[in-house]
């Protein structure tokens, strides 16, 4: 017992070794990241995502910066029964330009996301590590114009995600899904 317990609290090292030097992309332009994107992808080693990742579909996130150089969020699953599950953050910027925070009253969680990776009318790979009661988990999600990304762009996903310490099996490339109506 006190061995895996050894073992998990050096694994967690690492993974945050390792989120400490994920830095956004050089240049990040925040006028070319608004619109509309497909979340085809995501990754992550916490606890509700192994129990629920069969579930998961491709939902939608909008992208819209404010004049003070924030990010207003909004998020959309189409769920199973026709319902649509939404949620929305107004993400702050920080000094470094593509890295942004915001609090989630949905989940009462801190989050750091950096967008590390974009090709503005393609796709985007954002990570954020998201931070409640002193306890750090890493959330990546691979962004696309499409509901489909390009396999090169997965492999690139997937590689990024396990050099973040995600276990292969809690990196998902999600099925196409149908959309929310807009609001």
């Amino acid at each position: 017992m006190r061995n895996s317990m050894l073992r998990m609290l050096g694994a967690l090292m690492c993974v945050l070794a390792a989120c400490a030097d994920v830095v956004p992309v050089r240049d990040f332009d925040l006028e070319k990241m608004a619109g509309k994107w497909y979340i085809v992808g995501f990754a992550t080693n916490a606890q509700w995502f192994v129990s629920h990742k069969t579930e998961m579909k491709v939902g939608t996130a909008v992208v819209v910066p404010t004049p003070g150089g924030d990010l207003d969020l909004s998020y959309a699953n189409l769920n199973a029964d026709g319902t649509c599950w939404r949620m929305t953050h107004l993400a702050k910027k920080t000094d470094t330009p593509g890295r942004f925070t915001f609090h989630s009253q949905i989940w009462n969680n801190d989050n750091d996301m950096r967008i590390v990776d974009v090709q503005y009318d393609d796709y985007a790979l954002v990570h954020t590590i998201k931070t409640k009661d002193g306890v750090s988990e890493v959330l990546n999600k691979l962004y696309s114009r499409t509901q489909e990304a390009s396999a090169v762009m997965q492999q690139k996903f997937i590689q990024f995600s396990q050099e973040n310490g995600i276990l292969p099996d809690n990196i998902v490339i999600l099925p196409k899904n149908g959309e929310c109506p807009e609001v």
